[in-house]
């Protein structure tokens, strides 16, 4: 319930407890809170019992933590039960093997994975060179005295 409460927040907590309810009532009224939780927990338990007990001998095994929907889709999904073939598909699919495709394909470096080019490239270096063209080469310089080529469009 409290878990994101770091020791400096806690500080302050109890600080502000001792300032608004005095140091004299402040132990009656943590009693007082602790009593409250504890039959607010009391009274939860004892409706999960007749809950279960009204579902039947069918429903022994039934949690509530399954209602919520992140713990039934987990339940459903991650564990053993795997009738949609996905632990398959989980396991194929490696985003770092994905990324690293890609990484090398934007730098220019020939990946062990890459089928389309290696196969190509094992086809012939000519068909690899009519096929695409090489994006990371750079133009030649033109001479010194050769203006660039002017676009009239372009400007």
């Amino acid at each position: 319930m409290f878990n994101d409460i770091g020791a400096l927040e806690l500080l302050t907590l109890v600080v502000l407890a001792v300032l608004v309810f005095g140091p004299e009532k402040l132990p009656k009224v943590i009693q007082d809170v602790t009593r409250t939780i504890r039959k607010i927990r009391e009274f939860s338990d004892s409706a999960k019992e007749d809950i279960r007990s009204e579902l039947g001998p069918q429903f022994k095994d039934f949690e509530f933590e399954d209602l919520n929907p992140k713990t039934f889709v987990r339940k459903q999904l991650m564990d053993g039960n795997d009738d949609l073939g996905l632990k398959e598909i989980r396991e194929s699919f490696d985003l770092r093997k994905e990324m690293a495709e890609v990484t090398d394909a934007v730098n220019g470096r020939e990946s062990a994975t890459s089928t389309g080019t290696a196969a190509a490239a094992a086809a012939g270096p000519d068909l690899l060179k009519k096929s695409s063209p090489d994006l990371l080469k750079k133009p030649a310089q033109p001479a010194a005295d050769e203006r660039p080529p002017f676009d009239a469009d372009a400007t």
